[in-house]
């Protein structure tokens, strides 16, 4: 319907529950439309129609009925939705025809009825709508065009309108029927001298939601975004849309949220296309989707973009083609390629552009995180692909889920904005006597000589497992327990172990599966060198690959002795809380240095343990990938601490635990996701090479030349709990080149926030 339209109909609409500037706002169905035609050329007014609707649930509360004098009875006898709208359609058609014109456009007084009311309902309801109720003109608007003076829009009444123009309020005392007729005075006075007002404003409702990519650098109205909680995992864009349906969402406007393992945690980024229509969704608080209820709250355009922004050129590319569904793809084989998986998706569910329409998703460094989007054309073809769900592609199963454009920018933002060297602390670990010397991960095989221990009570310990086992803990490698943390840093409940032989790895899984410990049964299953690193390098296994074997042999008594790991592991006083970035070198076990009530157990890494880790500190690829003892790096920095904090230069010198010569800088005022590339980024020209380090006259392009950034240098400080203290601190080669970038970086913004600079003596 164009602004042009020749005859307007005047409509309203009432539900079973709140009415007026609350329509809409509590779910209640409708109960009552009314309408009426106004031809604008002749200025003549059409039959007035007014039908009551049958709601699905005959429930009517004490405000509607005081309100519509309205009873069960009344509309017990009533049609449904769709009947009445079938009605409505042939009733205006033929007027239409009568008073020979063409086309119509719909008035109310507020858009709550068209919005709020008829398209929620009609969404939850699968009732296809007419042309007619995606357009629509707002009386109140139209007026205040027509009369500038007036109160604003959302203060107008009928009322004050009929009032401002000299008009007599309606005495009708019919809810509905008062309002239309109501509307057709105003709207016959403001059509006539000295107004002549011409109806040009309509509003429209989207049809669909439009898809799209967002840049880090558009600019986002904080008044038109929304946070939605509480969402099925697995919704999608177009579900939230149809929550939202009625209300106009910006091309590209819902941003799924991920949580730290990249597993959508229920909620979503809304951002709508003005102010208006914010609010309105935000009246959608509590409201239902599906069976679950979803909170509707305020946020700021910077959370939007955070989520959904992008800078990346390669998935701008891939997003560029519009009306595509994506599905994202997870647990691919890192050695998948393109024709692989075109060929795992088949014939029915063609890609669109084949190879070009797949976005592998990468690490910095290029390795492939087992991730991809696809894009295809239509729906048939994306519901073809999701059929493909946990199928097997080379010796993995597959998982495929509905994605969004935003998903797609938030994946490819974190994994490519991973650092290569982890700067996020290990939590501490109670000190054991097991695994004292630096732990060994052996080359991944098929040969079933480990055992999986599934179900371990949270606060059980290495010893435990030792007594769980019995006699069969002489059978155990060497540095053969690992325990598995989650992503928190607390126990998971799982554990691997490494046996001397694959019957040894039988004998104890037929013995101790479903054993007690701790008033708790423990699985214990048989499994592989292969399968046990692949949880142990952050992934999970496909449990159907790991079925528990029968229980036919009796389960033995364990023993009191544990004589076959009898070293003690090495201890670290407090300061080696504050982990530094991983070394790909071994370092000899330190000596306490301070009083052994903060002890903590410490086992140094050896260099072939970081061949093979992955760098997935912050961001880890789904599923959950979870650390584990055998992992957890030497501090090789930690040190630097214990210079920081003490008060005499000459102790700290000799210090056993000295990393490397040089001054200290200790910088205050970090932004809590700050790492260790930001910060070489800031302190860049200043740490030279060692053959560099004495010279005190260098241009800029010799700093630049040669320039030597080094990771190691960065000590970045964590609290007790594992959260960035916000300081950090910074080795230089030389004191002179340390009270130089102290003069001149401190109080310099560091993405947005000034950072203080403090030389320590």
């Amino acid at each position: 319907m164009a602004s042009h339209s020749d005859t307007l109909v005047v409509f309203f609409g009432a539900t079973a529950g709140a009415n007026g500037g609350k329509l809409g706002s509590d779910e209640r169905e409708i109960i009552l439309l009314v309408w009426q035609i106004v031809d604008l050329h002749e200025k003549k007014v059409g039959e007035l129609h007014r039908c009551l609707v049958k709601p699905d649930t005959l429930e009517l509360t004490d405000e509607c009925k005081e309100e519509t004098q309205l009873n069960l009875d009344d509309i017990l006898k009533a049609e449904p939705l769709d009947k009445v709208l079938q009605q409505f359609q042939q009733s205006v058609s033929s007027e239409l025809k009568t008073l020979g014109r063409s086309s119509y456009t719909l008035c109310v007084n507020s858009p709550l009825v068209i919005r709020q009311a008829l398209h929620p309902e009609a969404s939850k309801k699968n009732l296809v709508l007419p042309e007619c109720f995606f357009s629509f003109v707002d009386v109140r608007k139209e007026f205040h065009k027509c009369c500038s003076s007036t109160s604003p829009v959302q203060k107008l009444t009928l009322s004050s309108m009929l009032e401002y123009v000299g008009l007599p309020a309606v005495s009708e005392q019919l809810i509905g029927v008062r309002e239309v007729r109501s509307m057709v005075q105003l709207i016959l006075c403001i059509l006539d001298e000295p107004y002549n007002h011409k109806f040009s404003c309509v509003e429209t409702v989207k049809y669909k939601f439009d898809s799209g990519a967002c840049s880090k650098t558009e600019p986002v109205d904080s008044e038109t975004v929304i946070r939605a909680r509480g969402l099925p995992w697995q919704s999608s864009d177009q579900d939230i849309a149809r929550f939202f349906k009625g209300l106009n969402i910006a091309k590209g406007g819902v941003a799924l949220c991920l949580n730290a393992q990249g597993r959508r945690n229920g909620e979503a980024l809304v951002r709508f296309i003005n102010a208006e229509h914010r609010d309105l969704a935000l009246e959608r608080h509590k409201h239902h989707m599906g069976s679950r209820y979803i909170e509707v709250y305020k946020a700021t355009g910077e959370e939007f973009l955070k989520i959904a922004g992008g800078t990346s050129n390669e998935v701008t590319q891939f997003l560029s083609k519009e009306n595509q569904v994506i599905i994202r793809m997870r647990g691919l084989p890192f050695t998948a390629t393109a024709q692989e998986v075109l060929a795992f998706l088949g014939p029915e569910s063609p890609v669109t552009d084949a190879a070009e329409g797949l976005l592998f998703v990468k690490y910095p460094d290029g390795r492939p995180t087992g991730d991809a989007f696809v894009l295809f054309s239509c729906e048939e073809y994306a519901q073809n692909s999701l059929k493909k769900h946990k199928q097997i592609l080379g010796k993995r199963y597959i998982e495929l889920f509905r994605s969004t454009a935003a998903e797609v920018q938030q994946v490819l933002n974190r994994y490519m904005s991973t650092p290569l060297i982890s700067t996020l602390p290990p939590p501490p670990i109670m000190p054991v006597s097991v695994l004292a010397t630096p732990p060994f991960i052996p080359t991944a095989s098929s040969t079933r000589d480990c055992i999986r221990l599934r179900g371990l009570p949270y606060t059980a310990g290495i010893e435990d497992i030792l007594e769980f086992m019995g006699e069969h803990t002489v059978d155990i490698k060497p540095h053969g327990v690992h325990m598995v943390l989650n992503q928190q840093g607390r126990p998971s409940g799982d554990a691997f172990i490494q046996m001397k032989s694959p019957d040894k790895a039988f004998m104890v899984a037929q013995k101790c599966h479903k054993k007690t410990m701790k008033d708790r049964y423990v699985e214990v299953f048989q499994c592989s060198t292969e399968e046990m690193s692949i949880v142990l390098m952050g992934g999970t296994l496909n449990r159907s690959g790991l079925s528990p074997p029968p229980c036919k042999l009796p389960c033995l008594s364990p023993p009191t002795a544990y004589a076959a790991f009898p070293t003690a592991p090495a201890v670290l006083s407090e300061a080696a809380l504050y982990q530094p970035p991983l070394l790909a070198a071994a370092r000899p076990p330190q000596t306490p240095t301070h009083s052994p009530a903060h002890a903590l157990a410490y086992y140094p890494p050896q260099p072939h343990l970081y061949m093979n880790m992955n760098y997935t500190a912050y961001y880890p690829s789904p599923p959950v990938s979870p650390s584990t003892v055998s992992y957890f790096a030497a501090p090789p920095g930690a040190m630097a601490a214990a210079v920081a904090a003490s008060p005499h230069p000459a102790a700290a010198a000799t210090s056993p635990m000295l990393a490397q010569p040089g001054a200290l800088v200790r910088m205050q005022g970090l932004p809590y996701n700050a790492g260790v590339k930001d910060i070489l980024s800031f302190f860049q020209g200043y740490q030279y090479a060692d053959e560099y380090s004495g010279m005190v006259q260098m241009n800029e392009q010799a700093r630049r030349t040669h320039c030597k950034l080094q990771p190691d240098s960065v000590l970045i400080l964590y609290n007790l709990s594992g959260q960035c203290s916000g300081e950090a601190l910074i080795t230089f080669p030389s004191e002179e080149i340390a009270r130089q970038a102290v003069a001149e970086r401190s109080n310099h913004p560091f993405y947005g926030q000034q950072v203080r600079l403090v030389f320590c003596t």
